[in-house]
């Protein structure tokens, strides 16, 4: 075959495999107005490799575990993406991964709430937490309960545990095989005066939380701790903005979807119907509509300031804990689906929360310069993202397949050089 006719075959079989793919990552991704489906879709095909999130510091890339955690329960809650939840709990099961999680790769170290929330996603997820990643989970969270039935971190760099700490870790091990009456004990004993749950334990001030307290709430109502729990939600529907928001402490503005998403979740799993649905509809209000970029389409917004790929990955994991509303206790894989849904424009987006909820056109958000963005359920610190060492490559994180890719790459570069041989001129190499 002359090399004129070669090379017009390989041109066509990338033409064709450039086609399947496409097709095949259409197909792959069918669109719905559904809000929260939209969103989980949304934030699966920003994972790093397709199964974590980074956290990037002047320049650097460091895995997130918190945040892939955050998304996994977002998936788990929507009941799509489910693939996608099962290669983030392989990621994290990877032994450097998980080491330096718990204990930033150092067996001196401990941290309770890395040890809690994990403990529940893998079982929500329907394995086994005793023995995860070659980690027993529960002995390691249990092992960090003090006396007065908190759980504290054992670290050179201080005990960061707090409001979310000890909830995750009620959560989890009531969840297993009942959660010690000590530590509900504790968490009952930390309701301030006004019903509210506080972010920092044993603070001289009782100052109650909107994202601990709705944390909070759905482990008392876990344990079975109702009239508690009734008082928190008291507080918390108290808390909420006239157009539905809650807001982060000392903030301003209507809210963010961050506070907003685990504040619906325990307002739905508390049975606070009407304030749960105008906090959906106020996170339905901030999802990216169809006239923003493509890129961008079906994303939680973290407030009205607009659409920013860094805020939007945990405002659309917690958006979407919101929307759906089940409890962290009662999540659960089962019936998951492997799809992740684009934001379907032909039609009206809607809610999946109750019958009750309104549906509402999805508003495009303007881009914005902030940056900053909602951490609070992120029980590592930034000393632990910094003690990090692994980076686990470098390429260009446009969350396409690599695959399909790198075949059409290949095909390409061959084509290019009987193309260079043929015309007996030199050509710059194409780069990607």
């Amino acid at each position: 075959m002359s090399l004129r006719r070669t090379a017009a075959v390989i041109a066509a079989a990338a033409a064709a495999v450039l086609a399947a793919t496409t097709a095949a990552q259409s197909q792959a991704a069918p669109t719905t107005p559904d809000v929260s489906d939209t969103a989980a879709g949304w934030l699966s095909r920003q994972l790093v490799d397709g199964d974590h999130f980074e956290n990037v510091i002047e320049g650097v890339a460091y895995p997130d575990q918190g945040l892939t955690l955050d998304a996994l329960f977002a998936f788990t809650a929507a009941g799509v993406a489910s693939d996608s939840a099962d290669q983030a709990a392989a990621w994290l099961a990877e032994p450097e991964v998980i080491a330096n999680y718990l204990r930033f790769g150092d067996p001196a170290e401990s941290f309770a709430g890395a040890h809690a929330k994990l403990a529940l996603a893998v079982q929500v997820r329907g394995l086994d937490p005793t023995s995860f990643g070659g980690e027993d989970l529960i002995a390691g969270l249990t092992a960090l309960q003090t006396p007065s039935g908190r759980f504290s971190d054992k670290s050179q760099y201080g005990d960061y545990s707090n409001g979310f700490t000890q909830a995750f870790a009620v959560l989890a091990l009531d969840r297993w095989e009942g959660a010690p009456q000590a530590a509900v004990d504790y968490l009952v004993g930390r309701q301030c005066a006004d019903g509210g749950f506080p972010l920092v334990l044993e603070a001289a001030t009782c100052a109650s939380h909107v994202d601990a307290t709705a944390m909070v709430v759905q482990a008392l109502l876990a344990v079975g701790k109702d009239a508690e729990a009734a008082e928190a939600l008291d507080w918390l529907t108290g808390a909420q903005q006239p157009g539905g928001g809650f807001r982060d402490e000392g903030a301003a503005g209507e809210g963010n979807a961050n506070s907003t998403g685990l504040a619906a979740q325990a307002l739905r799993a508390g049975g606070r119907t009407a304030a749960a649905d105008q906090a959906a509809r106020f996170l339905t209000s901030l999802q990216v509509g169809c006239t923003a970029a493509e890129a961008g389409r079906g994303a939680i917004a973290f407030d009205r300031n607009g659409f920013t790929q860094a805020t939007s990955l945990r405002a659309s994991a917690q958006g979407v804990l919101g929307l759906v509303g089940v409890n962290f206790a009662d999540l659960t894989a089962e019936g998951g689906t492997p799809t992740a849904p684009a934001l379907d424009c032909s039609v009206t987006p809607t809610t999946s929360t109750s019958s009750s909820s309104s549906t509402s056109n999805t508003t495009t958000t303007a881009p914005a310069a902030t940056t900053t963005s909602d951490d609070t359920a992120t029980t590592t610190t930034t000393a632990a993202v910094v003690a990090v060492s692994t980076n686990r490559g470098n390429l260009a994180r446009t969350g396409a397949e690599v695959g399909p890719m790198l075949g059409i790459g290949a095909l390409l570069l061959v084509g290019g050089v009987l193309a260079v041989t043929l015309a007996r001129r030199r050509h710059a190499e194409a780069r990607k």
